[in-house]
């Protein structure tokens, strides 16, 4: 269970970053016109949900994980990492993309709702970026 777990966690990683990527560049485009349209409001809601189904797994992986460990948590780069550093950061990054999202929901113009996307989707995607064990990092973390 924990090495299929750990597998839809790491692809479904690259579904949460390409959407991010659409919903920013399309919030940023659109900024000036105002004109927010559904599909508009759809993609902001499934970049939202997809963030939200990662958390859900990653909090499984998290209390099924060999690399979480409370006890010697200082020691280990990699047991740090995992224990609070990624999963702070994640949870950060999915709070930040939930306040854009109601943001946007209860602004009255759409430029408004544009601005609060844009800016709330991209600070989350830099902290999502950072918090990535990206495989160079040598946090024994994989591509997919």
């Amino acid at each position: 269970m924990y090495t299929g777990l750990l597998h839809a966690h790491s692809g479904l990683r690259w579904i949460v970053l390409i959407l991010l990527l659409v919903a920013i560049f399309n919030a940023f485009s659109k900024k000036k016109s105002g004109v927010y349209t559904e599909g508009d409001r759809k993609l902001a809601l499934f970049t939202m949900i997809s963030t939200h189904t990662q958390l859900l797994i990653g909090l499984v992986l998290y209390f099924l994980s060999p690399w979480v460990d409370f006890g010697d948590m200082m020691k280990d780069s990699i047991t740090r990492f995992y224990t609070m550093e990624h999963t702070l950061m994640m949870v950060i990054a999915i709070v930040l993309i939930t306040i854009g999202h109601s943001k946007s929901k209860k602004a009255a113009d759409g430029a408004a709702k544009f601005k609060a996307i844009s800016v709330f989707y991209l600070i989350a995607l830099l902290i999502i970026l950072a918090a990535i064990p990206w495989p160079f990092r040598d946090l024994a973390g994989h591509w997919f």
